[in-house]
C-alpha cells in the first residue's frame, strides 16, 4: 500500500493528512500558524514536524512510507522564498518527491474537477490563484490593502472602522458598528476609539468580521455597504486572474474558499454580479471539504497519480478526520 502526505499550512493553523492509494484519508495532525512573514522559518519548521506527527500517529505510517508529498503554504509568494522553503520542509526527514505551492492553490487543486480554473481564498486575508487549459498561472500580489486586494476579514473590519468614523464625523448617520467596535476594542466612547487607534493602544482584528456580517444579516445599512463592497472586491480578484489564464470567454471553474464565504448570499450575490459582467460563462463553486485535501492531491501527483478519479472520496473522507 502507497500513501500521501499534503498539509496546508495557514497563518492561524496548519492541517496535515495522509491518504492510501485508495483514496481514503487515515491521518489527520494539527498545529499552529506557520506563515514564515509573522513567525519566522523556525516556527514554520515546528508546526509542519508537529502536524505531520500527528497525521503519522493516528495512521500508523511512517515517514519512509509517505510516496508523495504536497504543501500548500502561507507567505510563499515568489520564487526567492523557493529555497528556504525547501529547507525548512527536509527537517521533515521524507525521501519522497514533493512539490510547495503557495496556500492560494489549495482550492484550486480541490475544489476544481480537473485543477483547471480559478479559486478565491477569502479568510483572514484573500488570495487568487489560477490555471489556464493552456498551462498559463495567474495570481494576484496576496498581500491585502498596500496592492488594493481587498475582500478578506482584515479588509472588512478596516473598512467597517471607516464607516464607524464616518458616522462619528457626521458624514453618513449612526450605525450598529460603532457599538461593535467600542465592545471589541474595549474603548469607553468613540473619541477614546479613535485616539486609541490613533496611538496603538487599540488594535483590529480578523475575527471582528464575524460581527460586521451579523450586523449586515441585520440590516444595518453601513454593514451592508461593507460586505457589498467586499463581494465586489472579490469578484475583480477572481476575474483578473480569468484574464491572466485566458479563460475569460470560457466556462471556467471558480471556487470560493475561506471563512468569509459564510456570510452568504450577502457577499457571494455582488462577486457573482461582477464576474457574470466580465466571465459570463464562469461557473462558481463553493469549496466542498478542508483546504488540505488541496495539497494531498498535489502529493498524489508527484508521485504519479491522478488524484481527481478519488477526489470525492478524499473529501468525504477529510471531513470525517478535520473537524
Amino acid at each position: 500500500m502507497r500513501y500521501f502526505l499534503g498539509i496546508d499550512v495557514g497563518s492561524s493553523k496548519t492541517h496535515a493528512l495522509i491518504a492510501n492509494e485508495e483514496g481514503r484519508c487515515i491521518g489527520f495532525g494539527q498545529a499552529g500558524g506557520g506563515n514564515h512573514q509573522g513567525v519566522g522559518y523556525e516556527r514554520l519548521t515546528e508546526v509542519l514536524q508537529k502536524s505531520f506527527e500527528g497525521a503519522s500517529q493516528m495512521s500508523g505510517v511512517a515517514k519512509n512510507q509517505i510516496v508523495g508529498a504536497g504543501f500548500g503554504v502561507a507567505g510563499y509568494d515568489f520564487p526567492s522564498e523557493r529555497e528556504a522553503h525547501l529547507q525548512t520542509v527536509s527537517h521533515l526527514g521524507l525521501s519522497c518527491p514533493m512539490e510547495i505551492v503557495n496556500d492560494g492553490a489549495n482550492g484550486l487543486i480541490s475544489g476544481t474537477s480537473n485543477g483547471i480554473g480559478v479559486n478565491v481564498t477569502a479568510g483572514s486575508g484573500t488570495n487568487c490563484r489560477g490555471r489556464g487549459n493552456n498551462g498559463k498561472e495567474g495570481r494576484i500580489v496576496g498581500n491585502g490593502i498596500t496592492f488594493g486586494e481587498y475582500g478578506g476579514a482584515i479588509e472588512i473590519v478596516y473598512r467597517a472602522m471607516q464607516f464607524v468614523n464616518y458616522a462619528w464625523i457626521k458624514r453618513t448617520p449612526p450605525t450598529k458598528l460603532t457599538q461593535i467596535f467600542l465592545e471589541a476594542t474595549g474603548a469607553k466612547d468613540e473619541p477614546d476609539l479613535m485616539e486609541g487607534l490613533s496611538h496603538d493602544h487599540y488594535h483590529l482584528f480578523p475575527y471582528f468580521a464575524v460581527e460586521i456580517m451579523n450586523a449586515a444579516r441585520e440590516g444595518d445599512p453601513s454593514a451592508l455597504e461593507v460586505i457589498r463592497w467586499s463581494g465586489e472586491e472579490l469578484g475583480w480578484l477572481a476575474v483578473s486572474v480569468a484574464r491572466q489564464i485566458e479563460m475569460e470567454d470560457e466556462e471556467v471553474e471558480i471556487v470560493q474558499s475561506g471563512s468569509v464565504f459564510k456570510a452568504g448570499e450577502l457577499i457571494i450575490a455582488p462577486m457573482r454580479d461582477v464576474i457574470r459582467k466580465h466571465v459570463p460563462k464562469a461557473k462558481m463553486i463553493r469549496l466542498d471539504g478542508p483546504p488540505v485535501v488541496g495539497p494531498l492531491m498535489l502529493g498524489m501527483q508527484m508521485a504519479g497519480i491522478d488524484p481527481y478519479p478519488m477526489r470525492t472520496r478524499l473529501i468525504a473522507t477529510a471531513k470525517e478526520l478535520v473537524r
